[in-house]
């Protein structure tokens, strides 16, 4: 493994143009490609395509075409997750994501950052910081997900939010920059912290 993967893997500062790096990119565009062109095929056959892209996928995990990311196998998926369509996932850093979660169209998840600096950002240097959603999260289309950023678990992110701080477990929080609004309590019948009247804040 190359200085640059290494550096990367570890959280470090690396160069992303390292040719290591540059194929494993080809193969994530090749994956990505034959994933998408998959829209029609059974679910198993789908799955076995993202057993092959991604890190770790757990049963049932539904994505919805098209859908991308840097690398893939440092991307996390639990148990029934799903996944809607337009899903940005950069994956320079590690990206876990728990059971049960919905993941509304368009949502990035972003693991990457470049330097202030501005003669090392000319440069190319960049790290990746890793972004945690916990079991049973509801992401609201559109929400922007930034580094290093963790969000607990039964905790739903209101459609259009940008999340620059990690957000504690079983709230509801929208807006830019996002914000805790409120608790959620769970229902009788219902899987906890999960709201299911459909508010338009959420999306």
């Amino acid at each position: 493994m190359g200085e640059n993967k290494q550096r990367m893997l570890a959280g470090d500062w690396y160069l992303p143009d390292d040719p290591e790096l540059v194929a494993d990119t080809r193969r994530r565009v090749e994956l990505c490609a034959e994933y998408d062109a998959a829209a029609t095929a059974t679910p198993d056959v789908r799955h076995k395509i993202l057993e092959r892209l991604l890190g770790s996928v757990g049963e049932a995990v539904g994505i919805r075409a098209p859908f991308r990311c840097d690398f893939g196998y440092r991307i996390a998926i639990g148990p029934r997750t799903f996944i809607n369509f337009g899903a940005v996932f950069l994956d320079a850093g590690p990206i876990r994501i728990g059971a049960d979660v919905q993941i509304g169209p368009n949502v990035q998840l972003l693991t990457p950052t470049h330097e202030l600096d501005t003669e090392r950002r000319r440069a190319g240097w960049e790290r990746a910081l890793p972004v945690t959603i916990g079991d049973n999260v509801w992401l609201g289309g559109g929400v922007i997900v930034c580094p290093g950023v963790t969000i607990g678990e039964n905790t739903v992110v209101g459609a259009g939010a940008v999340v620059t701080k990690d957000l504690p477990a079983g709230v509801l929080a929208v807006g830019n920059p996002a914000r805790v609004i409120r608790e959620l309590e769970p229902r009788s019948g219902e899987p906890d912290g999960r709201p299911a009247d459909g508010r338009p804040a959420v999306g």
